[in-house]
């Protein structure tokens, strides 16, 4: 008992320190009366009503044009290259696309049907073996 007394008390005194401390370090810290403001795009009108700070423009940066020196060489061949397709049979693949989609809903709609029948046909076998 006199243990956890002994431990309250060095507890307390540990608080009291630090509390002290800490108000002697808030007593020597200088802070401002507010927030700094900072206007870049406005004009302050009565500026001694306002405590502010002045913000220079924002710059740019500086770009420089990358210079070519073949210039009209590589426009015929940027000319060449854009005429001419990329695969021989794109067209192909385009024009050919309608017709695939309807074989490939015929092809399912048969192969459905054939399952079907290869059902029925089993069932019937099953209901005749019994």
């Amino acid at each position: 008992m006199e243990d956890a007394i002994a431990r309250k008390e060095r507890l307390k005194a540990l608080k009291e320190a630090a509390a002290v401390a800490y108000k002697d370090v808030d007593d020597t810290v200088d802070k401002p009366a507010g927030p700094a403001l900072k206007f870049r795009n406005y004009a302050v009108k009565d500026e001694k009503r306002i405590d502010h700070e002045k913000v220079a423009p924002a710059q740019p940066p500086k770009f420089e044009e990358p210079a070519v020196d073949k210039k009209e060489e590589v426009l015929q061949e940027d000319v060449l290259v854009n005429v001419a397709p990329k695969k021989a049979n794109w067209d192909l693949k385009r024009d050919v696309e309608k017709k695939l989609e309807k074989l490939e809903r015929r092809t399912q709609r048969a192969i459905l049907e054939i399952m079907q029948a290869e059902e029925a046909e089993r069932m019937r076998e099953e209901g005749t073996q019994e």
